[in-house]
């Protein structure tokens, strides 16, 4: 798993460099010659209808129905399968030799220990919540359902999404009315992007 690491962390290190040497190319145009940057921005400028895509996430699927024709089945599995779960995220799982799976080395072990450390705790309020939810679906699923339907809150997507639809011209009139300072500071960012990255790679 170490090579593995090694790989993926090079790999986020070129991209970062890559990109880096993208920025610094557009600030230098931007602070020589913004028309030129203006031309070459209204060249890649493309318009993604995502307002069709979308639709399908604004359908309600009732699910109620099912559960709760058989709330003992479902409260019971997950009862059964919340406290399986505890047991393993609190008596069972080493942490430690769980992270020294994935990472061979100890340069980034701690990191990576610390994100799993989170994610089990995590793991742990759910695996509570999920027993709290059985045992209620098992003795007064009335209850659980008129709670239920207090938390059902509908989101509309759609006007999200045709917000993403419209172009914002803005972005570039405030761009090429100071392409100075936007360059200057893209120039900065940049260098030292590049400068980290340069350093990473030869460390």
């Amino acid at each position: 798993m170490e090579i593995f690491w090694d790989i993926a962390f090079h790999t986020v290190e070129i991209l970062t460099l890559l990109f880096g040497v993208l920025g610094m190319a557009f600030s230098l145009l931007l602070l020589f010659s913004p028309r030129l940057t203006k031309t070459i921005g209204s060249f890649f400028n493309r318009n993604i209808a995502v307002g069709s895509s979308a639709r399908i996430l604004d359908k309600d699927i009732p699910t109620e129905a099912l559960i709760y024709s058989h709330h003992v089945i479902v409260g019971l599995c997950l009862v059964a399968g919340s406290i399986f779960a505890l047991i393993f995220f609190f008596f069972n799982v080493d942490i430690a030799n769980f992270a020294g799976v994935f990472l061979g080395s100890q340069k980034y072990f701690l990191t990576l220990e610390i994100i799993f450390f989170f994610f089990a705790w995590i793991a742990r309020i759910g695996c509570v919540c999920g027993l709290v939810i059985g045992i209620f679906l098992l003795v007064a699923p009335q209850k659980m359902r008129a709670f239920e339907n207090r938390l059902n809150t509908w989101f509309e997507t759609r006007t999200f999404f045709e917000k993403l639809d419209q172009s914002g011209p803005e972005l570039d009139v405030l761009f090429f009315r100071y392409p100075f300072f936007f360059g200057m500071a893209g120039a900065v960012l940049s260098f030292l992007i590049i400068t980290l990255s340069v350093v990473n790679l030869l460390s």
